[in-house]
C-alpha cells in the first residue's frame, strides 16, 4: 500500500504563492456567486459594490471611507501586536479578551471625563487600556515562565471570561453601572461625553481620525523595533530557539514578559482607539479583531509591511461585505460573514498549498 507524506516545500517563491492566492480567491468568489444567484441576486453587482465599499454612486462616500478606517485601525494594531508574541512562539490567542479589558478600562475613563480636555481624556483612555491589558498579558506570561502553563489555553479562556464580563455589564441595571443610559428602561450602553470622542483632521466633509495617523506611526515604530533594536533581535532568537537564546546569555523569561506586555498593551491601545472612535462601548466592539488578527499575522508571515497590506485587504473585504449587504433585502449581515469566512478559508488553504506538498513515502527522503 502506498503511503504519502506532507512535506514543506524547500523553496518559497512569491510568484507561486500569489498564484495560489489568486486561485483560492477565485474559487471562493465562485462559491459566493452560486449562493447569490440562488438568492436571485446578480453576483457582479454585489461584488462590484463589495470591492468598492459602496463608494460608487454614493454622495456620502466619505462616510464609507470613515467606516472602513474604523475597521482597519483596530485590526492593524491588533495584528501587529499578535505578530510580536507569535515571533517568539508565544501563542497569544487572547486578543479578543485583551481587547475587551482595554475597552472596559478606557470606557471607565471616558464616562468619568466630563469637563476634561479632549486630548487629555483620550490619552488617559489609551493609558488605562494599555496598562490593564498589559498587566493581564504579563500575568499569563509569568505563569508560562514560572510554571510552564499552556499559554494557548490560558489566553483562550480569557476571551470567554471577558466576553461574559462585558455582557454582564451591558445587561445589569444598577446604581453602580455608569456604563448604561439612565433614561432607558432596558439596559443600553450610553454614549461617551464629547470630551472622550476621538478627534481628527477635517478634510472637507471627511474627517481623518487621529487614530489612523497613530496606527500608521505605530506600524513604522514596530518595524524599526523588530529590525534594528537589540530587543527586536532577542525576540527573533527566542522564536528560533529558546535554548540558543539561553546559550547566548539572554534572559528568556524577561524577554517573554517584556514582549507579552508590549503585545497586550498594544491590543489595549487598539481597544481605546476603537471605543473613542465609536463614541461608545458594546459587547461587539471588538469586531472579532482578536480572531481575524491571527489570520492576518499568519498570512503575512509575521512581516510588519505585509501585516499592513493584509490588514487593508481584509478590512476592505469586511466592510465591503457589510456595505453590499445593505443594498439587498434578501441578504443580512450573516451572509456577509459567511462570504468573508469562505474567502479567508480559501486563502488559508491556498497558503498551505503554496508552502507544502504531498509526496510518496519512498520519495520523502529526497524531497
Amino acid at each position: 500500500m502506498r503511503r504519502y507524506h506532507l512535506v514543506r516545500r524547500a523553496d518559497s517563491q512569491l510568484k507561486r504563492t500569489l498564484i495560489y492566492y489568486a486561485i483560492g480567491i477565485l474559487v471562493s468568489l465562485t462559491i459566493g456567486a452560486v449562493l447569490l444567484i440562488s438568492l436571485g441576486i446578480n453576483p457582479f453587482q454585489y461584488y462590484g459594490r463589495m470591492f468598492t465599499i459602496g463608494l460608487v454612486g454614493n454622495k456620502y462616500g466619505y462616510k464609507s471611507i470613515e467606516g472602513l478606517l474604523k475597521v482597519f485601525v483596530p485590526l492593524l494594531i491588533t495584528s501587529l501586536a499578535l505578530s510580536l508574541s507569535f515571533k517568539m512562539r508565544f501563542w497569544n490567542i487572547g486578543g479578543e479578551g485583551e481587547f475587551l479589558i482595554g475597552a472596559i478600562c478606557a470606557s471607565i475613563v471616558a464616562f468619568n471625563s466630563s469637563g476634561m480636555p479632549n486630548f487629555v481624556t483620550v490619552v488617559l483612555m489609551c493609558l488605562a487600556a494599555m496598562i490593564s491589558s498589559g498587566i493581564i498579558g504579563v500575568a499569563i506570561a509569568a505563569l508560562k515562565v514560572r510554571f510552564n502553563t499552556n499559554e494557548t489555553l490560558m489566553t483562550l479562556m480569557l476571551n470567554y471570561i471577558m466576553l461574559y464580563v462585558i455582557r454582564y455589564i451591558g445587561d445589569t441595571k444598577a446604581d453602580w453601572n455608569f456604563f448604561l443610559r439612565e433614561d432607558s428602561e432596558r439596559p443600553i450602553f450610553g454614549s461617551f461625553p464629547e470630551s472622550a470622542v476621538m478627534g481628527g483632521i477635517p478634510l472637507g466633509k471627511f474627517k481623518l481620525l487621529w487614530a489612523v495617523l497613530i496606527a500608521i506611526l505605530l506600524t513604522a515604530v514596530i518595524y524599526i523595533y523588530l529590525k534594528y533594536t537589540k530587543q527586536g533581535y532577542e525576540i527573533s532568537v527566542v522564536g528560533d530557539s529558546s535554548a540558543t537564546a539561553k546559550y547566548a546569555g539572554m534572559n528568556v523569561g524577561k524577554i517573554v514578559l517584556r514582549t507579552m506586555f508590549i503585545s497586550s498593551a498594544l491590543i489595549g491601545l487598539a481597544a481605546a482607539l476603537a471605543v473613542s472612535s465609536a463614541g461608545t462601548i458594546s459587547d461587539t466592539i471588538t469586531n472579532d479583531v482578536g480572531w481575524t488578527g491571527i489570520i492576518v499575522a499568519w498570512l503575512s508571515k509575521l512581516s510588519v509591511p505585509a501585516v499592513f497590506v493584509t490588514a487593508i485587504l481584509i478590512s476592505v473585504l469586511q466592510y465591503g461585505c457589510q456595505a453590499a449587504a445593505t443594498q439587498y433585502p434578501a441578504i443580512d449581515v450573516n451572509f456577509a460573514d459567511l462570504l468573508q469566512g469562505i474567502i479567508l478559508f480559501s486563502v488559508l488553504v491556498a497558503d498551505f498549498a503554496a508552502n507544502f506538498r504531498i509526496v510518496r513515502k519512498e520519495d520523502a527522503k529526497h524531497a
